[in-house]
């Protein structure tokens, strides 16, 4: 069965590059019905904190990466002594004072590497490598090896910047008489001014994008074209379609561009085709946060809401910014469509405008359009004349949804305040 595994070290929060190698090995293991392991590598005493496993655990939940099997390299070094011994006993290894350390021999080593095909080291550039520190604990390399046969991992999928690792693992795995994994090292991710993914470019934790207001789904979505294409210039693709066209020998060996913009893009598309009911309710969390609503909330209120952004915002966040003026007591009025719009006084109009709407008995779309019309034609001017600075005194911007499904979802109440107080020195 093939066994492959994602191996963090929780010295800091999952980031962008390495949630795409655990998708990676995610997909490919499903993709051959075979199994996702999870290693919390956490040996670094000092570094390893509990709240960056925590978050770790929780992103790749979020992203729907679920494992198979869970280990913590901590609870694992009785194995590493034992393994160390040995290579002591059978005199591949020496010690240096507490330390342990692997004699390297010379030879040349080839491995077939699933997307970079052959690959051959020499070992006389390498020196002998510590195993065991003299505190005790493992070294990266020698933890690794050990646990990948132990767990019976049959392909390694990493990033390319390990591939200076695997011949000092090959060295160990043959010093052990261990059968050694395929391999195969992913193309590094850039940004998009060249150079590696920095954190103003996007190499940002999961959790900050999901904070952002980022979908699970498009984080997925995107990360998976970043070195592999599901073909025919198919950029939005759900996981179990991709999974049926996964094959690991058909990722990139060039480096592959993270373009926020194209990340941002696709989140749109996954918010605009998501069911209104269900966009609902992983907004309202976001609006909690902010004291928008409060635990009791009007469902069918807020999906009106929802509808009428739902084709304009990228990110939840965005849909914050759209709709923050439905929510708050008074919109923040944008100086430039304050001095374009309201600067001309309208008082008359909006006197007269918030007279007829505040006396209907039925506030909707259609009944508040009809009252605008109407009083439009008799004051013989033309409804763009009265739109945009309505639209501004209610909404703060010269820009938005329709007028009426604007006014409909904003409520009576609110708009006939906002019409009466728009001129208010």
């Amino acid at each position: 069965m093939v066994r492959v595994r994602f191996a963090p070290s929780p010295t800091g929060y999952l980031h962008i590059g390495g949630a795409r190698t655990a998708l990676f090995n995610w997909m490919y293991a499903k993709a051959q019905g075979g199994q996702f392991i999870l290693r919390i590598e956490d040996t670094d005493r000092q570094r390893s904190r509990p709240e960056f496993v925590d978050e770790i655990l929780e992103s790749l939940r979020w992203l729907g990466l679920k494992w198979d099997e869970l280990y913590y390299q901590s609870e694992r070094f009785d194995i590493y002594r034992q393994h160390a011994q040995r290579l002591l006993e059978s005199g591949g290894g020496y010690k240096d004072g507490e330390a342990v350390i692997l004699k390297i021999p010379q030879e040349e080593i080839k491995i077939y590497d699933l997307i970079r095909g052959e690959i051959t080291f020499d070992t006389a550039t390498i020196k002998d490598q510590v195993l065991l520190k003299s505190d005790g604990s493992p070294a990266y390399s020698f933890a690794c090896v050990v646990d990948d046969a132990l767990m019976g991992i049959t392909h390694v999928i990493r990033g390319e910047d390990h591939i200076s690792n695997t011949p000092k693992q090959i060295v160990i795995y043959n010093a052990l008489g261990l059968a050694i994994p395929k391999f195969a090292h992913l193309p590094l991710i850039m940004g998009e001014e060249g150079g590696r993914l920095s954190k103003r470019t996007g190499a940002v934790a999961v959790s900050d994008y999901r904070r952002a207001g980022f979908l699970p789904e498009a984080i997925v979505n995107y990360l998976m074209l970043l070195g592999w294409s599901p073909g025919n210039n198919q950029e939005k693709i759900d996981i179990a379609s991709a999974v049926k066209k996964f094959s690991i020998k058909k990722v990139n060996k060039t480096a592959a561009v993270f373009s926020m913009d194209k990340l941002t893009w696709l989140n749109g598309q996954y918010i605009k085709q998501m069911p209104t009911v269900q966009l609902t309710e992983l907004l309202a969390p976001f609006l909690m946060e902010k004291g928008y609503i409060d635990e009791d909330f009007d469902r069918q209120e807020l999906q009106n809401i929802v509808d009428l952004f739902k084709n304009r915002s990228e990110t939840f966040v965005e849909f914050l910014e759209w709709a923050d003026f439905i929510f708050i007591d008074s919109p923040r009025v944008d100086e430039e469509a304050r001095q374009k719009y309201l600067s001309q006084n309208r008082h008359r109009e909006f006197e007269m405008l918030s007279d007829r709407i505040g006396r209907l008995d039925l506030f909707d779309i259609a009944h508040v359009e009809k009252a605008f019309r109407d009083l439009v034609a008799e004051l013989g001017i033309k409804a763009s004349d009265l739109v945009h600075p309505v639209r501004v005194a209610l909404t703060g911007r010269a820009v938005g949804p329709g007028l009426f499904e604007t006014m409909a979802v904003l409520g009576k109440e609110k708009t006939v305040k906002r019409l009466k107080g728009a001129f208010a020195p």
